[in-house]
This record gives C-alpha cells, sequence and structure tokens, in this order.
C-alpha cells in the first residue's frame, strides 16, 4: 500500500517556526503565504517578549504599566516591520522601540506630575485620573502648551511663586525667603494664580 503523501499545504506549527532565525520569520510574515504571516508574527513575540519585559520593567518600574508597554511595542514592530533591516539585529531593533516607548511614558508622566502641580486641583485631578494615552498625548501637546503660556501672562507677583513652589519644588517657606515676602503672602498669590489659571481654561 502506498502511503499517503503529505500535506505540503498544511500550515508550519509554532514549533517549526521557532526553529527559524528572526530574519527568516520577517520574511515569513512579510512575504510568506497569508496564512503564515500571523503565526511567523507571533513566533517572533514569543520569542523576544520576556527579555523585551525585562527591559521595559527595568526602566519604569511598573510591572502592570511594562505590560501596556510590551504591547505597544510590539504593535509598532508590526507597523514598521516592513522597514526593518535584516542584515541588522532584530532585537536590537525592538529594544530601540521599546526604549522609545518608554521614554514617551516617563514624557506624560513628567506632563501629568507637571499639570497636577501647577493647575488648580480639580483639572489636576483629571490630569492625574490615568486618563487613556491617547488622551494624554493630547494633553501634552496642547493643554501644557496653553498652560505654560497661560502662566506667563500672569503677573509677575503670582507667577513667581507659583513657579518656585512647584515646578522648582520649593516650600512656601523658602519661596518666601527667595522673594523676600511673608509665607502667608506666597500662599495667597499661589491661590490667586492658580483661580486665574482656572478662569483661563
Amino acid at each position: 500500500m502506498i502511503p499517503p503523501r503529505p500535506d505540503r499545504t498544511a500550515r508550519r506549527t509554532s514549533i517549526d517556526l521557532d526553529a527559524y532565525d528572526d530574519a527568516a520569520l520577517v520574511t515569513a510574515h512579510l512575504a510568506g503565504p497569508a496564512a503564515d504571516r500571523q503565526a511567523a508574527f507571533a513566533a517572533l513575540m514569543r520569542r523576544h517578549k520576556q527579555p523585551l519585559y525585562r527591559l521595559i520593567l527595568a526602566q519604569i518600574g511598573d510591572p502592570d504599566e511594562a505590560l501596556d508597554l510590551l504591547q505597544e511595542s510590539f504593535v509598532a514592530a508590526h507597523a514598521a516591520l516592513s522597514r526593518y533591516d535584516r542584515d541588522r539585529s532584530l532585537r536590537a531593533w525592538l529594544a530601540r522601540i521599546a526604549i522609545n516607548k518608554c521614554r514617551d511614558w516617563h514624557r506624560r508622566r513628567r506632563v501629568r506630575h507637571m499639570l497636577a502641580r501647577v493647575l488648580p486641583i480639580e483639572a489636576g485631578e483629571r490630569v492625574a485620573d490615568g486618563a487613556a494615552d491617547t488622551e494624554t498625548n493630547a494633553i501634552g501637546r496642547d493643554d501644557l502648551a496653553r498652560t505654560l503660556a497661560d502662566i506667563a501672562r500672569l503677573p509677575a507677583t503670582l507667577r513667581e511663586p507659583l513657579l518656585l513652589c512647584t515646578i522648582h519644588e520649593l516650600s512656601q517657606a523658602e519661596a518666601a525667603q527667595a522673594l523676600g515676602i511673608s509665607v502667608k503672602a506666597v500662599e495667597t498669590r499661589i491661590r490667586r494664580a492658580r483661580a486665574a489659571l482656572a478662569a483661563a481654561t
């Protein structure tokens, strides 16, 4: 009895794909049969997710946020994979994407922190409330620029104590000493500055 011929159209298993090197998996994802493309990228994710996660976690120190950034990194890598130079290390390429995501995360965090300290309490709470990344990016581009412009338009008597106690993180006593005014005056001027910013938003 003649044995049946193997089905050459069957999809490769994850074990088969895991044996491929990175360049071959990238090629399979970009130019292989449609059935293989998703499986090839999944194999790349399996191979690189743990070292990439450790890199991100070391950068930001938050396990849950690190998982989110890991996912963002792979989404970005998937979108840019056609531009990857297969003569270079994929691990290094992925690491660069992850580091850029970490930098974006730190930048968004600084923006939220800055706005939460400078804006009136209610607005600051909204900023620190953990908005979605797209909303936070909008805050970074629009609200920060608008807030800084509003601060610049404040009278110096209001602007200086506000910046000393928020951006420069001086205590009210230290700000009072720097400005040659009383602590009570610092407190009053910061309250008036925040009220003016609230009215401007």
